[in-house]
């Protein structure tokens, strides 16, 4: 498909959140396909909790649950761009919380619109009940015995109590 209707939702999902499903659903209601684009080795964090499949898993099943039939999840270890290409995406989307969310996001749009131009950055504000979630929060938490149950789907919360307890 490459007609501007399918939309890459990129991240690492170490681990997903009710935030991150958010974004993914609404981009569902915006276009026809959205790919979840699941990155393998992350570069700018260190190791995962969760290998890149697990958290493939709980995000087809957070997407199955959710009724959401035109999104996909896929693991990728190439350029986003690069990722954009090969499904016909003609826009990359991603949540923003915060200004300190901007500035990051500000630079990766400015070097993957000279990689691919062709291929615009959409940005969805954070719903307010998730705008202080983050992945590195909710394993904080998980880590010293919080309950994180409202904040990620069940099976992700039963995985982080069993794989960070202390």
């Amino acid at each position: 498909m490459t007609d501007g209707r399918t939309a890459i939702c990129p991240g690492t999902y170490d681990p997903v959140t009710n935030g991150h499903l958010d974004i993914i659903g609404r981009a569902a209601n915006v276009f026809d396909r959205v790919v979840v684009g699941v990155v393998n080795q992350p570069t700018r964090k260190e190791k995962t909790v969760f290998t890149a499949e697990e958290r493939k898993g709980f995000i087809d099943e957070a997407v199955s649950r959710n009724g959401l039939a035109n999104v996909e999840v896929e693991v990728f270890s190439v350029l986003l761009v690069e990722l954009a290409r090969e499904h016909g995406a003609k826009a990359i989307v991603k949540g923003l919380r915060a200004i300190s969310d901007f500035e990051y996001e500000f630079e990766m749009n400015q070097l993957n619109r000279k990689l691919a131009p062709e291929i615009e950055s959409i940005y969805i504000i954070a719903s307010p009940e998730y705008s202080f979630l983050s992945s590195t929060g909710v394993k904080e938490m998980a880590t010293f015995g919080g309950d994180v149950s409202d904040l990620v789907p069940a099976g992700v919360a039963a995985a982080l109590a069993d794989r960070l307890k202390r």
